[in-house]
Formats: structure tokens, C-alpha cells, sequence
């Protein structure tokens, strides 16, 4: 399981528009970056976390911390998404589960009283260094 203080596993994803982008074009510029992990763009629980990030855009650019969303959506889901509640920030397709499984967010969930796999909402802050600062767990939507 990754930690604070370990190194944070790179990534390179596609964004709305399918830009590659990666961890690392994200470090060494003196800003932490908030990179969560979130099950699926348009429903309730995922659509209240990615607009508290929104509505608090303000106050994390403030303590210079950029932030990255990651699910296993398409960039047109994520296009769709970010253009309906007005994000302001990156989200990042992985539907092969690279990241999230580097991250260790792939996770038995139980759904309506089944076990599934799935991705657990993770949120982490990584340093300017590539270093995790803070891991989240079970991340409520809103807080």
C-alpha cells in the first residue's frame, strides 16, 4: 500500500481532449498536487467531490496545489462531465486501470450488497518531488 513518504507512482493518461499527460509535467514547478481517485463521472457521489474541487478552486490555487482527477472513463465521458459542472481542473481517462492499479485503488467494494471490484474513492498529495505527502481513504464525496 503506498504511503506518505513513499514515491508516487508516474502516470501518463489521456485528458478530455486525449493530450497525454503525466505526473511528472506536474512536478518541480513548487506546487503540491492533489491527485484523487474516483469511481465514475456523472454520478451523485462522484459529481458532489469533483464540484466541492471546483467550488474550492479558489482556496486550493491559493495554497498552490493543482489538482488531478483520475477514473476509468472515456475523455468524451470526461468532456461531458467537465462542460456540465463547469471543472476547472484536469481529470485524466484510465480505462486500463494503470494508475489506479499502481495507485492500489482497485479495491473489493461491496454494491448493493454484492462484492465488486471497483475504484475506491483515494484521494493523495503528492510533493513537488514526486513524494506522497498525504493518502485519503475512503473519501466522503462532500468533505
Amino acid at each position: 500500500m503506498l504511503e506518505a513518504g513513499m514515491k508516487a507512482p508516474e502516470f501518463t493518461l489521456p485528458d478530455k481532449d486525449g493530450n497525454e499527460v503525466s505526473l511528472d509535467s506536474f512536478l518541480g514547478k513548487g506546487t503540491p498536487v492533489v491527485v484523487y481517485f474516483y469511481p465514475k463521472d456523472s454520478t451523485p457521489g462522484c459529481t458532489k467531490q469533483a464540484c466541492s474541487y471546483r467550488d474550492h478552486f479558489t482556496e486550493l490555487a491559493a495554497r498552490n496545489l493543482k489538482v488531478i482527477g483520475i477514473s476509468k472513463d472515456s475523455a468524451t465521458s470526461h468532456q461531458k462531465f467537465i462542460a456540465k459542472q463547469s471543472l476547472n481542473f484536469t481529470l485524466l481517462s484510465d480505462p486500463d486501470r494503470i494508475a489506479i492499479e499502481a495507485y492500489g485503488v482497485w479495491q473489493e467494494k461491496m454494491m448493493y450488497g454484492k462484492k465488486v471490484m471497483g475504484v475506491a474513492r483515494t484521494t493523495f498529495v503528492i510533493d513537488e518531488q514526486g513524494n506522497i505527502l498525504k493518502r485519503f481513504d475512503k473519501v466522503k464525496p462532500d468533505q
